[in-house]
C-alpha cells in the first residue's frame, strides 16, 4: 500500500462493510460535516463514480425525510452499482445538526457548496476511480453545478431548477396562493438589498421568517443559467413529465443555457425518479412508499451518458 492510499485508509474513521451480489458497501466520513455510503461494484479495478446529491429541506442519503419516507435516492445508487458505476450519496450537514441537536442557524446555501466541493475532492485525491461524475437532485442540482467546475468530469443534473430560487418562489406563490404574490415580490427584493425584515404575512412564514431569511439570501443570488454556463465538461439534463414540483420549462432553461448537453425529458417520471402511470393523487402518495422501482429510462440515460 502505497503513502497515499495509507493516508486515506486512516482518514476513514468510520468504514463498515457489507455484502452483496452484485456490490460492496461502505461507511465513510468524509469530514465533521459530511457521512455517506459508497457503493462499489465488484469485479471491478477502478470504475467511473457518481456523487449523489440530494434536494431541498433535510434531506439524508437515500431522498428521504421526516415523514418522507421513499429512498428515492437510495435506489438510484443501488441501480446505477449494479451496472458496473460506483456511488456515493451523503447526508446534508443538516441531516447531522439534526440529530445532533445542534442546528447551525448560521447555515448558509455556500455551506453546501463546500460540502459538495470536498466530497468531491476527496474522491478525486484518491485515484482509485476512472472518471468522477455529479448528479444533483432538485436544490443538489445547483449545488452540484457549482461544485463541478472544480474538477469534476460530467454533471447530471435531475429534475433541478433553471430559474433563481426566488423567481421559482414568486411563481409557485402566484399559481398556488396569488394574494400574497405582491408580498413576495417585496419580501424578496428587501432580500436582495441584503436586508432581514420581520414585516411578512403570517402565511409565507415558512419562507421568510428571520431565521429562513440570510439563507434565502445566500440560495437567491445564484442563477442556475448563468452557474452551468460555467462548466467545460459534459452535461446531461434529465426531468419527468409527472414532477410537479419542477416543470420540464426549467429543464429547458437549463438546456438552452447550454446548447451542447445532452437533453432527456423522461415520459411518467415524477419528482422522486419514479414512473407514475395515476393521477395527482397517486403521485403524491408515492413520495411516502418505498416499494416503487425508479425509472429504468432514468438508469439507461445516466449509464448511456457516464460509460459513451
Amino acid at each position: 500500500m502505497n503513502l497515499k492510499v495509507f493516508s486515506i485508509v486512516l482518514f476513514l474513521t468510520q468504514i463498515i462493510y457489507s455484502q452483496d451480489t452484485t456490490f460492496n458497501h461502505q461507511n465513510i466520513v468524509i469530514n465533521q460535516y459530511i457521512d455517506g455510503t459508497l457503493f462499489l461494484p465488484n469485479n471491478i479495478d477502478k470504475p467511473n463514480l457518481a456523487i449523489i446529491i440530494a434536494g431541498s429541506g433535510p434531506t439524508d442519503r437515500n431522498g428521504n425525510q421526516n415523514l418522507l419516507n421513499n429512498n428515492s435516492l437510495k435506489k438510484l445508487a443501488e441501480r446505477l452499482t449494479e451496472n458496473g458505476i460506483a456511488t456515493f450519496r451523503y447526508d446534508k450537514r443538516i441531516v447531522k445538526q439534526i440529530r445532533q441537536g445542534n442546528i447551525d442557524p448560521k447555515i448558509s446555501f455556500d455551506d453546501f457548496i463546500t460540502d459538495a466541493v470536498s466530497v468531491l475532492n476527496f474522491f478525486k485525491s484518491n485515484n482509485n476511480f476512472n472518471n468522477v461524475y455529479i448528479i444533483g437532485h432538485d436544490q443538489g442540482s445547483l449545488v452540484g453545478m457549482i461544485a463541478a467546475k472544480e474538477s469534476a468530469d460530467g454533471f447530471i443534473s435531475l429534475a433541478g431548477f433553471g430559474k433563481p430560487i426566488d423567481e421559482v418562489i414568486i411563481e409557485q406563490i402566484n399559481n398556488t396562493a396569488p394574494m400574497f404574490t405582491e408580498d413576495a415580490k417585496r419580501l424578496f427584493s428587501i432580500l436582495k438589498e441584503g436586508k432581514i425584515t420581520d414585516d411578512y404575512p403570517t402565511a409565507l412564514a415558512s419562507i421568510f421568517n428571520k431565521e429562513v431569511q440570510p439563507f434565502m439570501m445566500s440560495w437567491m443570488k445564484y442563477n442556475p443559467q448563468n452557474e452551468i454556463k460555467k462548466l467545460n465538461i459534459p452535461v446531461l439534463i434529465i426531468n419527468g413529465t409527472k414532477d410537479f414540483q419542477v416543470s420540464t420549462d426549467e429543464a429547458l432553461l437549463l438546456k438552452n443555457a447550454v446548447t451542447s448537453s445532452q437533453f432527456e425529458i423522461i415520459d411518467k417520471m415524477n419528482h422522486i425518479l419514479i414512473p407514475i402511470e395515476g393521477d395527482n393523487l397517486e403521485n403524491s402518495k408515492s413520495y411516502n412508499e418505498t416499494f416503487h422501482e425508479i425509472s429504468p429510462k432514468l438508469i439507461d440515460a445516466i449509464l448511456n451518458f457516464i460509460n459513451e
